[in-house]
């Protein structure tokens, strides 16, 4: 007879462990069901990048010296700087700066050491291609500014913030 009541009571502390275990997974999806969706719409939906977000690298061929600090901090020698010794004006002519998106890891060093500041990270992310050559920048495609996510009308932008919702103000007005 002992061992048929241990068998029910074991049977029973099972079957309240599993209810607990279902009604606890069943608050779980209910606390899910009250959020908000989280998938965009991608083409058409685009979320706003933080301001230190380290996309494509823009390049401005006049504010360049030919000093080739960029090359030596990049951990991979990416940018290519062609340059001609001008005798007469004893300084350096850039002829030619490119940097192939393909290899680059976004590392923001060439940014960081720039010393004329001709170097600044966008926001453009998207530089998917069906050709890897096409990812082989030169100075006139680095050029470029792309056009910013919040300027482009054809496009609704998401903020990635949340929306913190206040009950009370901050600082309460005295009359």
């Amino acid at each position: 007879m002992l061992p048929m009541v241990t068998g029910f009571r074991n049977y029973g502390q099972q079957t309240i462990r599993a209810v607990r275990y279902i009604g606890q997974s069943f608050m779980i999806t209910l606390s899910h069901a009250n959020r908000l969706p989280v998938t965009i719409q991608y083409p058409y939906e685009k979320l706003i990048t933080s301001e230190r977000f380290r996309g494509r690298i823009h390049f401005e061929f006049d504010k360049c010296i030919a000093c080739e600090v960029c090359v030596r901090v990049c951990p991979i020698d990416l940018p290519v700087v062609d340059w001609q010794f001008e005798t007469n004006i004893r300084k350096k002519r850039l002829l030619n700066y490119s940097i192939d998106f393909g290899i680059c890891i976004f590392c923001g060093n060439c940014v960081e050491y720039c010393p004329t500041n001709c170097l600044s990270m966008t926001e453009e992310y998207e530089l998917s291609t069906y050709d890897r050559h096409e990812l082989n920048y030169n100075q006139i495609a680095l050029g470029r500014l792309p056009i910013s996510v919040i300027d482009d009308y054809t496009i609704r932008t998401i903020s990635t913030l949340p929306q913190l919702k206040r009950s009370k103000p901050l600082i309460k007005d005295k009359d």
